[in-house]
């Protein structure tokens, strides 16, 4: 074993020079090898109104796909992808500017928490104990509060590897705020590789028993323009039922099949070919803002849902572990909002597929657990993929 070892460190002794030879005589031999890699930059990007430092990170891989990302909510502010010409546009609601993410962001990008969505009448018990939360959805909780996780500054790290960059960004929320019981330290990574796949996986401990549930609420339009509506994107919901809700949009606690209904997006359709039937649930939300219970609960990570946007081809597949997916086509955006170039975002120009828990579940016995009690660990994955087709 000893000869081996010595003969190994001989071997690579030599290898080593070899390669750094190599790379001298041939320039383009060290430029393959870094274009190979997924690049990392910081920059800033703005301060907030109370004083504090944005910076922006910008992950691009060998492909040319490349992500924004500030520290403000975890925002990812920017993301391109091809088209079938192998054209690169951005194609995610956002802004240039972090005023306007400060003064009149609906979660465009964030990463949105302590619970993403409603929470019925800012309400729920724990160990025998009822905890209000900030109302600010009606009269009800939704994503986090009036400060949720999509206001805060994240601590930021970059890795590095061969194949792939990472983002890791970390937040502590303090005990009771927005009204939520416990110290919770909150990390989220995304990793962005050379397949065009950005991972993002969260993690969250807690020094008190608490309720958890992470998503990101990022706004897509495949088209690349803005001022363009989602309708003629078909979608596909790997799901046989979803969640009825009230004319608050909070769950009504029955799981309802979608066959024969127009939720029924187990084959591909356009987003607009039902979306304004004369049925009491579009009504509630003005169009799709209701969670899909996806299938194969107990498979892991898997195949949640999919996009097309027909004149582009471009495609975005989204596989999750989590329990359920929110889809929401953009009913509130009403032209009032700038985009990033000299537009409106007008009704309905960008769809969220948000995964996650159902909304309400903790107040709701008959959904999945979202308690996270001290010495556990919450952890979710989810993955975004881009191809054309």
């Amino acid at each position: 074993m000893l000869i081996k070892n010595k003969i190994a460190l001989s071997f690579f002794s030599i290898l080593i020079p070899l390669v750094n030879i190599s790379c001298k005589r041939n320039p383009s031999l060290k430029k393959n090898l870094s274009s190979s890699l997924v690049s990392i930059e910081k920059k800033y990007f703005g301060t907030t109104a109370d004083g504090n430092i944005v910076d922006e990170f910008v992950i691009k891989n060998k492909n040319g796909m490349e992500i924004n990302i500030i520290t403000y909510g975890a925002i990812i502010r920017s993301w391109t992808a091809k088209d079938i010409n192998n054209n690169y546009q951005d194609v995610v609601l956002g802004f240039n500017n972090l005023k306007d993410y400060e003064t009149s962001n609906p979660y465009f990008g964030a990463v949105v928490g302590r619970y993403a969505n409603r929470i019925a009448n800012g309400k729920f018990l724990l160990n025998g104990k009822y905890y209000d939360l900030i109302t600010n959805n009606g009269k009800n909780h939704l994503h986090g509060g009036l400060r949720g996780f999509d206001k805060v500054i994240w601590d930021a790290k970059e890795i590095k590897n061969d194949s792939s960059s990472s983002l890791e960004l970390s937040y502590l929320s303090e005990d009771l705020e927005e009204g939520y019981p416990g110290n919770l330290k909150v990390k989220v990574t995304y990793t962005l590789n050379n397949k065009d796949e950005l991972n993002i996986n969260y993690k969250a401990e807690t020094d008190k028993s608490t309720i958890v549930n992470l998503t990101q609420h990022s706004y897509f339009n495949l088209t690349g323009d803005f001022e363009k509506d989602i309708l003629d994107h078909e979608l596909l919901i790997n799901s046989d039922t979803f969640l009825p809700v009230d004319s608050t949009l909070i769950p009504i606690g029955i799981f309802k099949d979608v066959t024969n209904t127009i939720f029924d997006f187990r084959m591909s359709k356009k987003i607009g070919f039902d979306i304004d039937t004369p049925d009491e649930q579009i009504k509630h939300g003005l169009g799709y803002d209701h969670c899909w219970v996806l299938n194969n609960q107990n498979s892991g990570t898997r195949f949640a849902a999919s996009v097309y946007e027909p004149y582009s081809k471009r495609q975005l597949v989204i596989y999750t572990d989590q329990p359920g997916i929110q889809f929401y086509s953009g009913n509130f955006l009403n032209g009032t909002l700038n985009t990033k170039t000299t537009g409106k975002y007008n009704f309905r120009s960008g769809l969220c597929l948000e995964t996650q828990h159902f909304p309400d579940s903790p107040n709701q016995e008959e959904f999945p657990n979202v308690v996270l009690e001290p010495g556990e660990t919450y952890l979710s994955n989810t993955m975004y993929k881009f191809t054309t087709r």
